[in-house]
C-alpha cells in the first residue's frame, strides 16, 4: 500500500534531517487527522514505537487508514516565500481551505 505513495528526493532528504536530531530508531509519522476547517488534516510528528496497523517505508511510518487517504498522493517538501514546509497533493480530496492545512475528500 504505501509503495502507491510517492516521495520526492527533497521529502525524503528533509525526513532524514530531521530525524537525525531526533532518538536513534526515531520514526517520521504521517497521519490524517479528523479537524481542521474542511474535515481533514495532515498530522506530521515523530515517533519510537511501529503500532501493528502501521505500514513502514523506509524510516516513515503510516497507519493503514492513512496510507488509504494518501493513496495516489505525492509528498515534496518545498521552499516558498511564506516558509518550508511538507507539501501533499492528494488527488483524492475534493476541497481544501484558504490557508492549505485542512481538505475534504
Amino acid at each position: 500500500m504505501i509503495k502507491e505513495i510517492k516521495f520526492t528526493d527533497k521529502a525524503l532528504k528533509q525526513i532524514n534531517i530531521l530525524l537525525s536530531k531526533k532518538d536513534k530508531g526515531s520514526f517520521f509519522r504521517i497521519a490524517i487527522k479528523g479537524g481542521g476547517c474542511s474535515g481533514f488534516q495532515y498530522e506530521f510528528t515523530f515517533d519510537n514505537l511501529k503500532q501493528e496497523d502501521d505500514l513502514k517505508y523506509e524510516n516513515i511510518l503510516i497507519d493503514k487508514t492513512s496510507a488509504e487517504l494518501l493513496k495516489g498522493s505525492e509528498i515534496d517538501y518545498v521552499n516558498e516565500l511564506i516558509g518550508s514546509q511538507f507539501k501533499i497533493s492528494n488527488p483524492q480530496t475534493k476541497s481544501s481551505c484558504g490557508c492549505g492545512v485542512s481538505f475534504s475528500l
